[in-house]
């Protein structure tokens, strides 16, 4: 997945394909290797990402950051998803917004993380390569049904379904899962990146 189409996600790139489908699943499995996860973003920093498209109006941008901050409700009803994200560092790093944009940004991370239903497990930078390096994906399980994914080609999401499909997915994903830090040395790295956005404010 190229840089661009990942700064250019709309309102149609929904976790496994669909609000409907994100808003029904028990659990979410979230992989992000260059911004953070829509359900994650602040107001400032999903503004930031989704006014990079190129002849994109302001009207737009805003109706764009609505229907994200909208999806993120789903969190804060009762019943809601377990939602597990695994991130590379290097996107707490880079500086989406501004300073004081990826502050904000960051802090949301760990009140997040620190939820019962949220699990955020981070890639240490010094990983170098590995196997998520090629582009973010998302699962979604459900309780009576199979589990359905969503990835994004640079024009477009596009919706898995097939088992063979899924099945590579889930293995990634296990893999990934080995390459990142515990979840208190994840919120520790979350709390560290927090600090050198708020140094030289």
């Amino acid at each position: 997945m190229s840089l661009p189409s990942v700064h250019q996600r709309g309102p149609r790139t929904n976790a496994a394909g669909g609000p409907e489908r994100e808003a029904a699943a028990r659990q979410l499995r979230w992989f992000e290797p260059t911004i953070v996860p829509g359900l994650l973003q602040t107001r400032d920093y999903a503004r930031a990402v989704l006014s990079t498209k190129f002849g994109i109006s302001d009207e737009e941008v805003e109706e764009r950051v609505a229907a994200r901050l909208k999806r993120q409700e789903i969190l804060d009803r009762e019943n809601p998803p377990l939602l597990w994200v695994i991130l590379d560092e290097w996107l707490l790093r880079r500086p989406v917004g501004g300073r004081h944009v990826m502050q904000e940004q960051v802090e949301h991370l760990i009140a997040a993380a620190k939820r019962p239903l949220i699990q955020i497990e981070i890639i240490p930078a010094a990983t170098g390569t590995h196997d998520g390096l090629n582009g973010h994906f998302v699962i979604a399980d459900f309780d009576d049904k199979p589990s359905v994914a969503y990835q994004e080609s640079a024009l477009r999401g596009i919706p898995v379904t097939d088992r063979n499909d899924i099945a590579a997915l889930n293995l990634r994903w296990d893999t990934l899962r080995g390459e990142t830090v515990p979840r208190g040395a994840s919120l520790a790295l979350l709390e560290e990146a927090a600090k050198t956005w708020t140094s030289g404010m």
